[in-house]
């Protein structure tokens, strides 16, 4: 799978087995945590889209698809609505109409990243910064075009917000380079990256390197890691034990070439050394988005049931604070 970089220091980022065995887990963890109530109008379930490319590998470990299986998941919480889609159904699964339903949008991608148009992404990210959409893109849809435009979307906020006030309306930003999806190398400069250049007319040009939004390497070979709950006290978190160990993954190995999230609540970490911050969160605009890392289309990672309580606290959590926020 894709892996990307960004510059990781602690825990801040710089600027410039066996299905059975997560069925009983799933069940106990069910039995002793509740699932968590949020201050929601119990008439008004959380509508939830799940989108899938639907790759054929995934096959090897979820006989309907991953997407589905998320879907189908989420879809046993009565107060959840949830519709799953791909990306061959008409619109790609992505029609106003579908989006402008959704509260939370699950996205897996990963061989067919291209497909999604930047303008469809940046309807998406419209919606995330007016805080009526909620995005949780999962482990390889860090290179997916919702992804990585909000990712510059953020890029730019945090660069303005470096400026003095005064100057913020007369600065204009420029993204000097080209959005690619190839790893970076170990010495790679980290990106997102920013350069202030005044002009001759009193105006200032804000010249940005856009989030690589990769990292320098990993490692597809399904050795096991650990999630340490970085903040226990959480919405994310909650019923989710202080660490727990994912049997089948793929490496994923910081620098991750993202702005610095705003908050870490998983960091993951592999036998040789390697760590990531493997669930964050970020401010979009008015909106939320969270990075889940876990996974690869052909483990059955999606099957367990900590990384499945995660996926269920973030949609709650995030949909939550958005009605919460639209009602101000």
């Amino acid at each position: 799978m894709y892996l990307c970089a960004g510059s990781f220091r602690g825990e801040a980022l710089m600027f410039n087995c066996r299905r059975s065995r997560f069925v009983v887990g799933f069940a106990i963890i069910s039995f002793l945590v509740p699932p968590f109530a949020f201050a929601t109008d119990p008439g008004a379930p959380i509508r939830v889209v799940v989108w899938d490319e639907q790759q054929p590998q995934q096959k090897q470990a979820y006989p309907r698809f991953l997407g589905n299986q998320i879907a189908a998941y989420l879809r046993s919480r009565s107060d959840l609505k949830v519709q799953s889609v791909r990306l061959d159904d008409p619109n790609q699964g992505l029609s106003d109409a579908i989006l402008d339903q959704s509260e939370v949008l699950v996205w897996w991608g990963h061989v067919r990243q291209d497909r999604i148009s930047e303008r469809k992404a940046q309807q998406i990210v419209a919606r995330v910064k007016t805080g009526k959409l909620s995005l949780l893109p999962l482990h390889s849809a860090h290179w997916s075009m919702p992804f990585m435009v909000a990712m510059e979307e953020r890029a730019k906020e945090d660069a303005l917000g470096e400026l003095p006030e005064d100057q913020r309306s007369k600065t204009r930003v420029v993204f000097v380079d080209s959005r690619i999806r190839r790893a970076p190398k170990r010495d790679t400069p980290l990106t997102p990256s920013s350069e202030i250049r005044k002009q001759d007319d009193g105006t200032f040009l804000l010249l940005m390197k856009r989030p690589n939004c990769c990292f320098p390497a990993y490692r597809p070979d399904g050795r096991p890691s650990t999630l340490h709950t970085l903040k226990a006290d959480h919405p994310i978190a909650r019923g989710l034990p202080e660490r727990f160990t994912v049997p089948h993954t793929e490496m994923y190995d910081e620098p991750f070439h993202v702005p610095p999230p705003d908050e870490v609540v998983f960091e993951e970490r592999w036998e040789l050394g390697e760590r990531f911050r493997s669930g964050a969160v970020w401010r979009i605009g008015k909106g939320k988005l969270f990075y889940f890392r876990p996974g690869h289309e052909t483990f059955n990672v999606y099957f367990q049931p900590e990384t499945l309580r995660v996926v269920e606290n973030a949609v709650r959590w995030m949909a939550t604070e958005s009605r919460a926020a639209l009602e101000k």
